[in-house]
């Protein structure tokens, strides 16, 4: 049946239309913005999770920006460090030269003032953004955010890469060790410093090197044992060596007296004051006599053992005086004091030169620590911050994938929506003009 007043081809036609205009204009917008997601009534669901992911997307560049500003400031400190480890160094090399006779001590000295000097320069200057990691002059880390954590629930949470400062400070307040001037008392003495080689105790305050009753010698090719037997804060202890062959400047050796001195603090064992009078003997022997005399010391728990050459050495014997006081005041340790100590190396005397090898070794020991410490803290943050970037770069793929439209299907779609539009509109001209040819029907 036709009827003018109902065309429902026309009606079937349009609607057709219609929906082709609609695909055609959301297409075009994919088109224009690239997305196939714009906002919320495109897909609520996709929508929603991509503005999550993109707000974690600023957050992580927020943490990239703080990963390159901690990598800036503790590659500085390690710089810092490296470069007063090679100035401690100089400083040691001074030292050693200054173990030998015949030297002008006070020029040695000058030079490891002017390198003192420097390093505080180095230290003083080693800030980046006006923050110091090696000045001493806090001990609370530095942390650096290092990343946001997403809980399956939502909950958001910090990370952090926590940066322990350096004391390399020259300038901290450090105290020299003092020397006990109090006898110890008989049965003390001698269980606190014992010569057991010579079967000999130290009975009183004093056993000189020089001629004095509780003498020893230690004879070519043999050894001396000396115990540590007890110890308490401020107790001193001196082991005293004579008619040692010390190196001259210029060749040959000469014969001299060295003393080595330290002052137990409260945290001191046995073990740990015998250690460190055997790494002061030590130290001096390696530095001041010549290798072929084959003069050591050895530590093994409380005892030193001094080794007077072995089997082939034609060494003179070695006197060896030793002492034990109490009532002395502890030196600073380098844990404590940064590079303080540096301000107390004498080396213009003879136990100022010698005192000096063990403070410069164990400032070139903190030094290096404070150096490996920060490489291995720039290493964590590089390493994390190009974790950062791979991360970032994944959630942009991620975001994409939901919200990116597919330009080439998007481009041949849009071709086929074209066409249909033509022919809709071809289609719904024809459904307009049918009504036309009832009129036929009226002509006579």
């Amino acid at each position: 049946m036709s009827s003018i007043l109902t065309n429902n081809s026309a009606m079937t036609a349009l609607q057709t239309l219609k929906s082709v205009n609609s695909n055609l204009a959301k297409t075009q917008d994919m088109i224009s913005t690239g997305k196939k997601v714009a906002s919320a009534k495109d897909n609520a669901a996709v929508f929603a999770i991509s503005k999550v992911m993109e707000s974690d997307v600023s957050g992580f560049k927020a943490i990239s920006e703080s990963l390159s500003l901690g990598e800036s400031t503790v590659a500085v400190a390690r710089n810092a460090a490296e470069t007063t480890t090679d100035l401690l160094t100089q400083i040691k090399e001074k030292v050693v030269a200054a173990q030998e006779e015949n030297v002008d001590r006070e020029k040695i000295q000058t030079d490891i003032d002017a390198l003192t000097k420097q390093i505080e320069s180095v230290v003083g200057s080693a800030q980046f953004n006006g923050l110091n990691l090696v000045d001493g002059s806090s001990t609370d880390p530095v942390n650096i955010l290092s990343s946001l954590d997403r809980d399956s629930s939502g909950n958001v949470s910090s990370n952090e890469i926590a940066v322990s400062r350096q004391n390399l400070s020259v300038t901290t307040p450090t105290t020299a060790q003092s020397f006990g001037n109090t006898d110890l008392g008989d049965q003390t003495a001698a269980e606190a410093l014992i010569d057991s080689a010579n079967s000999a105790t130290i009975n009183d305050d004093s056993a000189p090197i020089d001629g004095g009753t509780s003498n020893a010698s230690i004879a070519n090719n043999t050894d001396e044992v000396i115990t540590i037997g007890q110890v308490s804060e401020g107790d001193s202890f001196e082991v005293a060596l004579g008619n040692v062959p010390v190196n001259v400047a210029g060749g040959g050796t000469a014969t001299g007296e060295r003393t080595f001195q330290y002052v137990a603090s409260a945290t001191d064992g046995t073990a740990d004051v015998a250690r460190n009078l055997t790494n002061q003997i030590s130290s001096f022997f390696e530095a001041a006599t010549d290798s072929s005399l084959k003069l050591s010391a050895t530590v093994s728990d409380n005892q030193i053992t001094i080794s007077n050459g072995d089997a082939g050495t034609t060494n003179g014997n070695l006197d060896i005086g030793l002492r034990a006081q109490t009532g002395g005041t502890p030196g600073s340790s380098a844990a404590s004091g940064g590079l303080g100590a540096l301000q107390n190396i004498d080396v213009t005397t003879d136990s100022g030169a010698t005192g000096a090898l063990t403070a410069i070794g164990g400032m070139i020991d903190k030094s290096l620590d404070a150096a490996a410490a920060f490489g291995s803290a720039q290493s964590q943050i590089s390493t994390q911050s190009d974790f950062v970037s791979k991360l970032t770069d994944s959630l942009n793929s991620g975001i994409g994938a939901l919200v990116d439209a597919n330009m080439e299907e998007t481009s041949a779609r849009l071709q086929a929506l074209q066409v249909q539009q033509q022919l809709a509109t071809q289609s719904l001209s024809i459904a307009n003009q049918a009504p036309q040819s009832i009129l036929s029907l009226f002509r006579g």
